[in-house]
């Protein structure tokens, strides 16, 4: 009769360690998808640059203004207001370069013109 009783438990104990290994492989990729994205190169040498607030706003108004308007409160695409306390600024890096949000086009800065940039969104 114990024996009986003590099924449902090793099955429950069973389940739960299923769970656990679950979450942690699930956080395990989650962190290797973050640490893939910090190691990137480009992203690397961009975060490791001070950005001229001015020259981004420059670099906006040549390559973004057209789409998210002159004072990035949006057109065609999304206003950009406030956009840094959305999106990390490994997010917006990859906002700029990827392309995979259409109609914006992929972008490739030089790592100097991207760190202007951040700095620019930063501030709007």
């Amino acid at each position: 009769m114990d024996n009986h009783l003590a099924q449902p438990k090793v099955l429950a104990q069973r389940y739960v360690w299923i769970a656990v290994a679950l979450a942690l492989l699930v956080v395990a990729i989650i962190f290797g998808i973050y640490f893939n994205r910090v190691s990137d190169p480009y992203i690397l040498n961009v975060l490791a640059m001070n950005g001229d607030r001015d020259r981004g706003y420059a670099i906006f108004q040549i390559n973004c203004a057209g789409c998210h308007g002159v004072q990035a409160d949006g057109n065609v695409g999304p206003s950009l207001h406030d956009v840094a306390k959305h999106k990390s600024k490994i997010g917006l890096i990859e906002q700029v370069i990827s392309g995979k949000t259409p109609p914006m086009p992929k972008f490739q800065p030089s790592s100097q013109e991207m760190a202007d940039l951040l700095s620019y969104l930063e501030k709007i």
